[in-house]
């Protein structure tokens, strides 16, 4: 997501999907500016999907096209960001309890 602080232009944001099983890589799941970017938003937030700021990240998102793989030169900027969010999966699934 880019939030434009006092620039001129929307507010932009763009989904990422990743499925181990099937993908390679992440992939865009969508993008948009404006009204879409906030529908995205709004549906993250809905789903307790957490939201990254990162105006450098979404400027590359945003020239994919849709289910297109990310490109290996932002592989570790998306690293980055599923390791925390698995981070807080793991603080959310409270741990089984030990033998004894």
């Amino acid at each position: 997501m880019d939030r434009p602080k006092d620039g001129p232009g929307p507010r932009r944001a763009a989904a990422l999907r990743y499925r181990p099983d099937r993908d390679r890589a992440p992939r865009l799941a969508a993008k948009g500016s404006g009204a879409v970017a906030e529908k995205i938003i709004e549906v993250a937030r809905r789903h307790g999907i957490p939201i990254q700021e990162d105006p450098a990240l979404i400027q590359v998102l945003a020239g994919l096209d849709l289910n297109q793989e990310i490109p290996p030169a932002v592989y570790l900027v998306v690293a980055e960001i599923l390791a925390f969010v698995y981070s807080l999966s793991r603080r959310e699934i409270p741990a089984a309890p030990g033998p004894g």
